[in-house]
This record gives structure tokens, sequence and C-alpha cells, in this order.
């Protein structure tokens, strides 16, 4: 157990986690260990499964599942929210807690924590850039730890009792719109453009939310930004700490990870890990033998000579250009699912002439036909398997057909995961002669994972 955690740091409070994922349950797991009188909520109780009662009873916290009612909060001290809760979507029923503290998983586990943190949030590439930090640092010889949005919840961490040398964490707009303390001694923002639009109420708020993760910094900290960002920044007081602005330079190489978006990528997470001595040289070394994390322009294989490269983590317009801008060979486009904003016609001229055909899926699907279908051949399907068959019909050798949807997932899928295993299933059942070769090597750098 972690030496900062004293059972009963939290006897006699009242604590409430909303969202049974897996933040939502390794934060009631930790609040169980302080000692608080916890419950867990789940609108959803077909996500309650057999391992989240387990836990409840190996741990003592109570489950409670449909609609939430202002009873489930009467007397909290606590409320804890998973990424991807708003909180002004509890508003109706805080007024039953109204002094309870409404906090972000990550900013519970990081009352608990000692380590220095280095903290990565974005609109795009934040995975991405986590692990190559990451990777970075164990090269150099720390220990570091990766999770947050990504993987293991920091919670878990607290949990376990590990001891790393660095915390290298992911961080949304959600989880930061709701931290209070959180202080990374490295904060990276890689990039900002429209996201989640349908979850914040405007950009601003989106901004605001991604300038939390530096609000708490002190002046011995690092501020690590986007030259391209510099002019919107300019006059905000947003942060204490020593601001490094990074451009897209072309210093590193990793045949995994192509395009200016990369390049931007890595020069982010050297600056970050230069802040752990660690130098330029060695971080081109770790760099260099960097497997990328899936589902971001990994190719699946060829089938007739047209090669499959899952994207399915482009949930964004600024992602999905990122991806055309990579590829050199024609591309036919699968897109569609819950839109989250952004401007689809600012794509058409990165898409004339590169982009052979589209087929959109599942729904958005009048938001994508009213940007592209005068301009691009633009069919739809109301599902993925629908729309591969599309573009396979009638693909040539040479064609890549790119899952970019541009979109989060969740009008079809549980996650953006799930829809690259089913883009995956799909490629393996479609007709034709598969390349033998790994399918690693099959874009010849045009297609390579990022």
């Amino acid at each position: 157990m972690n030496e900062l955690l004293h059972g009963g740091q939290f006897k006699g409070h009242k604590a409430v986690a909303v969202g049974a994922g897996t933040s939502g349950l390794a934060a009631a797991r930790l609040l169980c260990a302080l000692g608080a009188s916890t419950a867990l909520l789940e609108k959803n109780a077909a996500a309650v499964g057999d391992a989240v009662r387990d836990a409840a009873e190996t741990h003592g916290f109570a489950i409670r599942t449909g609609e939430h009612r202002p009873e489930d909060f009467a007397g909290a001290n606590l409320v804890v929210l998973s990424p991807g809760v708003p909180k002004r979507s509890l508003e109706p029923f805080l007024a039953a807690c109204p002094d309870a503290q409404v906090v972000a998983e990550m900013e519970l586990a990081s009352w608990f924590t000692r380590e220095p943190i280095l903290a990565v949030t974005g609109a795009n590439g934040k995975t991405t850039t986590v692990m190559l930090a990451g990777h970075i640092l164990s090269a150099a010889g720390y220990n570091a730890f990766i999770g947050g949005n990504i993987g293991t919840p920091l919670s878990e961490y607290v949990l376990s009792g590990d001891k790393a040398d660095v915390l290298v964490l992911e961080a949304s707009s959600f989880q930061l719109q709701n931290v209070h303390t959180f202080r990374p001694r490295v904060a990276v923002l890689l990039n900002f453009s429209p996201n989640h639009l349908d979850w914040h109420l405007d950009m601003d708020e989106y901004l605001e939310a991604k300038l939390n993760i530096f609000a708490k910094q002190r002046a011995g900290d690092t501020a690590i930004l986007p030259e391209s960002m510099r002019e919107t920044l300019a006059g905000r007081d947003f942060t204490k700490a020593r601001v490094a602005w990074f451009t897209p330079q072309g210093g590193f190489a990793c045949e995994r990870l192509p395009g200016a978006h990369n390049q931007a990528n890595m020069e982010a997470a050297f600056l970050a890990c230069r802040e752990f001595d660690v130098s330029r040289e060695s971080a081109q070394k770790a760099i260099a033998d960097f497997k990328a994390p899936p589902h971001r322009l990994q190719p699946v294989g060829e089938k007739n000579g047209v090669l499959f490269v899952d994207d399915s983590k482009a949930t964004t317009v600024e992602a999905l250009r990122a991806a055309l801008e990579s590829l050199k060979r024609p591309v036919r486009l699968l897109a569609g699912g819950v839109f989250k904003g952004g401007d689809l016609k600012s794509l058409l001229p990165a898409m004339k002439g590169k982009v052979v055909k589209v087929g959109l899926f599942g729904g958005s699907r009048d938001v994508f036909e009213q940007a592209w279908a005068d301009e691009l051949n633009v069919f739809w399907a109301p599902d993925m398997r629908g729309a591969v068959d599309g573009l396979y019909e009638d693909a040539g050798e040479g064609d890549v057909i790119l899952l970019s949807p541009a979109t989060s997932s969740f009008d079809q899928y549980k996650s953006y995961k799930d829809r690259a295993r089913d883009f995956h299933t799909i490629f393996g059942d479609l007709p034709g002669t598969p390349l033998t070769k790994n399918a690693e090597d099959s874009g010849n750098g045009d297609g390579g994972k990022g």
C-alpha cells in the first residue's frame, strides 16, 4: 500500500464516485481504502458486470445504477468524477450535498503522490506523446509509470504501492476541468483545435480546461507549448512556470511515426524529458526503436494490393487531417460516428486529388455529406462493414482503405478500440489474397503507425 495512505484518513466521510469504468472503479477502491463510506453510481446497469460487483463486495462500496437521484448524493463530502462525466450534468443533484468537493479521479489520486509528474494534454497526439515520453525516460534508466487517461488510472497506481521515479500522465480536458491542486513538474499542451464541443459549452471553456494543466505550477516547473499558440496565449496569465515553445523541427527519425504532427509529438516528448536530464542524443536513440500505440495509423495488412490502415483513434477533424497528410497512396476513407465539432470543409484541399472515395457509416451522415458530397465521391452505409464493402469493391492495387473517422465511436461501439476491432475483423473476412510479409512493413513509410 502507498505510504501516504493510512486507513481512516477519510473515516466519517461520505464519498460518491460517478461512472463505473476503469477510473470510477479505481476511485471507489481508493476511497474505501481511505475509510470513506463510498457509493459508485452508474447510469447504465449493463456496464456493471461481475468484476465491478466482486470489487464492491471485496472493498465495501455500494453500487447504484440507473438515473441519478438527489438522495444518491445527500450528505456527501466528496464527489469524484470519471473522465467523460460533465460536472454540469450533476448540478441538479449536487444541491443535496452543497459542501461537497467535486473533483476528477486524477485529482483525488494526486493528493497521495510525491513523485514528479509529467502530464500531457492536447486535442490530438496525447497518447503517442505520453508513450514516447515514458519510453524515452525508461531508456534513460528511469522507472516511469504511464497512465492517467490511458491505461492505468492514477488511483490504481496509488493503491498498488509501486514506486516510480516519474509519473507520465495523459490528461483530458474532462479531467482537467475538475482539478484544483494538480501540479505537474512538467506540463505539455500539444495543440488546440475544435474537439469535444458536444461536451464543452464552447471553445473558450475547452481552452480553459486545457490550460488548467498549468494552473498550479510554480516557478521551478516547466510548461511546454506549441509555437503556433503563442499569439493565442499572449496576454493570458495561465502559468507561473518557465515556458518552452516547440515546433516540429524534423530532428527525430522513427519510421513508425510519419508526418509533421508526429515530429511535433516527438519534439514535445523530448523537451519534457529534457527536464529530467535526458539528452537529445539519448532521446533520438530511444525514439528510433519506439513502437507506436495501436489504432494510430496502424497498418492492418494488404489484400489484393490494397492496404488497410487503422486510425480509429482519430476522433477529431485535425487527427484526420494529420492522417491524410501522412499517407502518399490514393485513399479510400472510412468516416462517421458521433461528430464532436470542427470544420470538415477545411479538409477539402487536403482531400482533393488524394481521397478517391469516402464511405460514411453510422452517425453524423448529414454533417459529412453537407461538407463533402458536392466535391467528393461520397456514399453512406448503416454500418462499417457495408462501408468497407463499398470501398473495396472497386479498389485498385496501391490504394489505402483508411479508417480515420473524425468522430467518437459511441453511436455503434463502446470505444474507439471496439471500432478498430471491428475493422480488423472485417479485413479478415474480405475475399482476396493477403500480403504475406509483416503488416508493419507494408506501408513502406507511407502507412506507418501513428
